[in-house]
């Protein structure tokens, strides 16, 4: 994926300092001219979702999204889109709405009237722009299957994708893993109380024995809360590595 997640937990003030230190490091060493990777992204710091966890609530994390947005915005000159529950205007909710087309149509998108909320007007020449927003946890999860045929993930993240009438607050996409020489259904789990990881997986698996492919493994990108992982979850979705150092609160009281 040439794509890298990072989990910060603190208060308000040690996130700011801890995203502007951010962007001092990946600005001036990522430039999206020559990357490549199979991941959809608008910019070098891609999207920078802050959820409310205890003692904390959803206004708490939109004003620190458009406080944090405005800052970095006007220190590193790169445009910011504001989405999910701090976006100003409804067609920015949806991050896949945001991010449409990447980092290569951002210039002609943007002259097309596609505007930032803060920052400048054209996409900066290697960082491109950042999508800075507010959300509830969600669930990061790819399943990994036995064929390199793109067509078949892709064909499953259709079938199973709400979007299309799948399940429900589930987005999902297929993406090729060249060095493996197999595929992935890349998918979100907006909701996990409504759409478990577990019924995910089943979702997949049912759509590939359709098409005569095997699931080979999970993974969970970032972490997930304990109520959506638990031992028995881990051994029926096959997650690769310790499903401990995936559940959110165990990190927080580590």
């Amino acid at each position: 994926h040439n794509r890298s997640v990072f989990t910060f937990a603190g208060e308000a003030v040690s996130l700011e300092h801890a995203i502007t230190s951010l962007y001092e490091a990946v600005v001036p060493a990522v430039d999206l001219r020559t990357h490549r990777g199979v991941h959809p992204r608008l910019g070098a710091v891609d999207v920078v979702p802050f959820v409310p966890l205890e003692g904390s609530t959803m206004a708490d994390c939109v004003s620190l999204a458009h406080r944090v947005g405005e800052a970095i915005a006007g220190r590193f000159q790169i445009p910011v889109f504001l989405y999910e529950q701090a976006a100003r205007s409804p067609d920015r909710r949806n991050l896949s709405d945001v991010r449409r087309g990447g980092f290569e149509r951002l210039a002609d998108r943007m002259a097309a009237g596609f505007l930032p909320d803060f920052g400048p007007r054209q996409p900066h020449p290697s960082a491109g722009a950042s999508a800075v927003g507010a959300r509830r946890l969600l669930v990061a999860f790819n399943v990994n299957l036995s064929t390199r045929r793109l067509e078949v993930a892709d064909a499953i993240a259709r079938a199973i994708r709400y979007s299309n009438g799948g399940l429900p607050c589930v987005k999902a996409l297929g993406l090729p893993l060249e060095d493996r020489a197999i595929v992935q259904v890349s998918m979100n789990l907006t909701d996990y109380q409504r759409t478990s990881i577990r019924e995910a997986f089943e979702a997949v698996a049912r759509e590939a024995m359709k098409r005569g492919v095997e699931v080979l493994e999970s993974e969970i990108i970032g972490l997930a809360p304990a109520a959506a992982l638990d031992e028995e979850t881990a051994a029926a979705i096959k997650l690769t590595g310790d499903w401990r150092e995936k559940v959110l609160e165990r990190k927080l009281s580590a």
